[in-house]
């Protein structure tokens, strides 16, 4: 379903095989899993470390399982608050992160995509897509949240979030959303981990990089559930870094 690699001072996670990688229990499970042990791994080896994530095939992820899911709102609840502690997960994570899209990211697919601190994207296929509102679902809160922590521009996050705009990497990059494009997915996961590189030779406190990052998105950490720090908190971190 993935694997983890440390190349140097980066950490690869594949999600592996040539489907649509489908975010069922499983795949989250496990792409958990593989975050948790990128943060240990980092925490052992001192200040310096990013995370790449890559989809292989056509898709980076294709968004949850709604064939498990079915036609129950139970099973598809389920679903919904699983990948909602994979995006707490990744906005807490005391490393950059960079999000390697290959494919086609599609609703909670976008959603992890987004959850990253930069994206980059092959353009020769794939696109990005909030497919909610063409299949009448509602959008989760913590949704809601990432989507207007992480598309600035107004128009853009009305033409994705109320029009389903299926955004290709050009217009992802002109929209805010994509850092960079590349001509095919081979390029695109080699640039994400050139990325990558550079962060991690920063060699930056873990720690001080989480906390900065969810002071950025305080109400989109607040939604996937991360305690945010007192001020009196934050003031004792800040004096202990002096």
């Amino acid at each position: 379903m993935c694997t983890l690699q440390q190349r140097g001072r980066v950490f690869v996670l594949t999600l592996t095989g040539d489907g649509q990688h489908r975010l069922g229990h499983a795949l989250i499970s496990s792409l958990r899993s593989a975050v948790a042990s990128a943060a240990e791994a980092a925490a052992k080896a001192g200040p310096g470390a990013a995370l790449v994530t890559v989809g292989e095939g056509r898709f980076f992820s294709n968004g949850l399982d709604i064939g498990w899911a079915g036609t129950s709102r139970a099973r598809l609840s389920e679903l919904v608050a699983a990948l909602r502690l994979l995006a707490a997960d990744l906005l807490a994570l005391p490393m950059p992160t960079v999000a390697a899209v290959t494919g086609h990211a599609s609703a909670g697919g976008c959603l992890l995509a987004l959850c990253h601190d930069y994206r980059v994207m092959r353009g020769d296929r794939g696109v990005l897509y909030m497919s909610e509102v063409d299949i009448g679902l509602p959008l989760p809160p913590y949704f809601v949240a990432v989507l207007r922590a992480k598309i600035t521009a107004a128009n853009a996050l009305r033409d994705v979030a109320l029009r389903g705009k299926k955004v290709r990497a050009a217009e992802g990059k002109e929209m805010g959303i994509v850092d960079a494009v590349y001509p095919s997915a081979d390029e695109t996961a080699a640039e994400a981990f050139k990325l990558a590189e550079q962060l991690a030779a920063r060699k930056w406190d873990g720690g001080v990089y989480a906390s900065i990052r969810m002071s950025m998105y305080p109400e989109a950490c607040r939604s996937v559930g991360i305690v945010e720090e007192s001020d009196e908190e934050k003031r004792k971190h800040f004096a202990s870094k002096l």
